[in-house]
């Protein structure tokens, strides 16, 4: 295992599956990395999978019926291999094609879809894991580096507006409409790419947490190209 330096110290790299559902988050470190050079064409899944919609969740069944070339299937048997280990762990991986997200337009000084930095929050102790195999990755932001943007004076200012009750409510509305999950960047901040093929495991906001929750987010498409992604 190796630490990066500075604001990168919330990453730990390790070298197995074992290593990533094992290893304990502690201090400022809330994302660990099972680094990989994966072998296989991803692009043929991604082209051979019939898509419906801007998100096509891939069931292993439909996955084993595909008509691949040597190297597709290369790719298909690292994807089945990941399912079954994330599985056999107690995880519920789901494999999808995206074209894009849905973009949150409710509010558009506040939206809260994933391109936005956010944690993710559980009412029991839980990790999520992501890989993406094809397309943009998912980006992570140092906590230091963030700031949660109900906290923010002149957004916290229109919420207020927006919710237009009594005080004591209030933070229950931003609890609510999730928020406060939200975090803003700072100007010269430290954003990570976490590349492709590696299978990362990152803090979840749950009650017993010893650690801050990871702040992350979904990559801008390139247009015309989908992502490959496995996530639980």
């Amino acid at each position: 295992m190796k630490d990066l330096s500075q604001e990168e110290k919330q990453i730990r790299y390790v070298a197995s599956f074992q290593d990533l559902v094992a290893t304990p988050f502690c201090g400022v470190m809330n994302a660990i990395c099972w680094t990989r050079n994966l072998t296989g064409d991803f692009a043929e899944i991604v082209k051979k999978v019939v898509q419906s919609g801007n998100i096509t969740e891939i069931e292993p069944e439909e996955l084993q019926a595909l008509q691949l070339s040597e190297q597709g299937n290369l790719a298909r048997e690292i994807l089945l291999g990941d399912f079954a280990l994330l599985t056999a762990h107690g995880a519920q991986p789901s494999l999808n094609v995206i074209r894009n997200y849905h973009q949150d337009d409710d509010y558009p000084f506040f939206p809260t879809d994933v391109y936005s930095f956010h944690v993710d929050r559980s009412p029991i102790p839980t990790s999520t894991f992501l890989c993406t195999y094809y397309g943009e990755s998912s980006d992570i932001l140092p906590n230091a580096q963030g700031r949660q943007k109900v906290l923010i004076p002149e957004i916290r200012d229109e919420l207020r507006r927006l919710y237009g009750g009594a005080e004591e409510g209030f933070e229950a509305f931003l609890t609510e409409n999730f928020f406060d999950l939200h975090y803003q960047a700072d100007p010269d901040a430290h954003v990570m790419s976490l590349g492709t093929g590696n299978l990362w495991r990152l803090a979840v906001d749950h009650p017993g947490s010893q650690v801050p929750p990871c702040l992350h987010r979904a990559p801008r498409e390139k247009p015309g190209e989908s992502r490959l992604l496995l996530i639980c």
